[in-house]
């Protein structure tokens, strides 16, 4: 059984990410057509829950169970970890019981020092610096209704945080340019933007940025661990909301997205999730089908 951890979109080759992105596309089809697809019998997935969650979950567990495994939720509040067992030995302990584990919590080192630990693959469910699960269904969801991102225009706008990050590496990886759209002090970290600069330019006026865009997408602009910063936050983000006027000016054609929770009157009007051009609804789907490719791919 494969060792391999997904802890970012870096950690696997284009190729591999691709088929991945190909495999959950098959297995959507196979899901509509009632097939019963189920190579994960007797595998058994350890979720560790640090922050809340509605579609990470729901998917991982659903998936498992659609691929014939199992899923085991753990949190601080029903395991040791709330009562200060280090990550590093509920790490060898998992990989003594489950087949793979998916993390979420905010700080990322913790997610490398659990996987340096671990025997069985790790998957990041989420972290402060990215969420790679997210964009292989964002890449998923474009694909299957416009074609191949490579060589298209993607406008991330809001905050440099972890979702903009993993758009970073997205554009590295599948070779599309991406326009990072937010305020001065909001900007992604040094080190990735370094490292993805042939594919990412910084914009700070949204209307410049979407011009040529194919794909826009926004987050939130106080993630979780950001909450006490929420008014502060919402006043120097006003001016990036997506909103029915900035998505006239993007491509007759373009698409927008969101990894949702959405907060209407903030980083979208109150319309946008409905627009003509929102494809929330099926990127969300798309987070079940991606990750059940996923796990595929580590698993079997």
């Amino acid at each position: 059984m494969s060792s391999r951890h997904f802890l970012s979109l870096m950690d696997l080759n284009p190729n591999e990410l691709k088929s991945i992105i190909h495999r959950a596309g098959e297995l959507k089809q196979l899901q509509e057509e009632g097939a019963v697809h189920q190579p994960l019998t007797g595998i058994t997935l350890a979720m560790i829950f640090g922050l809340k969650s509605t579609r990470t979950r729901v998917a991982f567990e659903t998936g498992m169970h659609q691929l014939g495994g199992h899923a085991i939720f753990l949190s601080p509040a029903d395991s040791q970890v709330g009562r200060g067992e280090p990550l590093k030995d509920m790490a060898r302990v998992l990989a003594k019981m489950a087949d793979i584990v998916m993390i979420r919590t905010l700080k990322h080192d913790e997610i490398i020092d659990f996987a340096k630990s671990s025997s069985v693959p790790v998957i990041n469910a989420m972290s402060a610096r990215f969420h790679p699960c997210q964009l292989l269904a964002d890449m998923q969801t474009y694909e299957e209704l416009r074609g191949p991102i490579e060589g298209r225009t993607v406008a991330f706008i809001g905050d440099g945080y972890n979702m903009c990050h993993s758009y970073m590496n997205a554009a590295r990886i599948f070779n599309f340019q991406l326009v990072v759209v937010c305020p001065e002090e909001f900007l992604p970290n040094t080190e990735i933007l370094k490292s993805s600069i042939k594919n990412t330019i910084i914009e700070h006026d949204p209307h410049n940025a979407v011009e040529n865009a194919d794909l826009v997408v926004t987050d939130v602009w106080a993630s979780m661990g950001q909450e006490s910063e929420h008014s502060d936050r919402k006043e120097k983000f006003m001016k990036y909301q997506v909103n029915s006027e900035i998505m006239s000016h993007t491509k007759d054609d373009a698409l927008f997205m969101h990894c949702l929770p959405a907060h209407r009157g903030e980083e979208i009007d109150k319309d946008i999730l409905e627009h003509s051009k929102s494809v929330i609804w099926d990127e969300a789907e798309n987070r079940l089908h991606a990750q059940k490719a996923l796990l595929e791919k580590l698993l079997v």
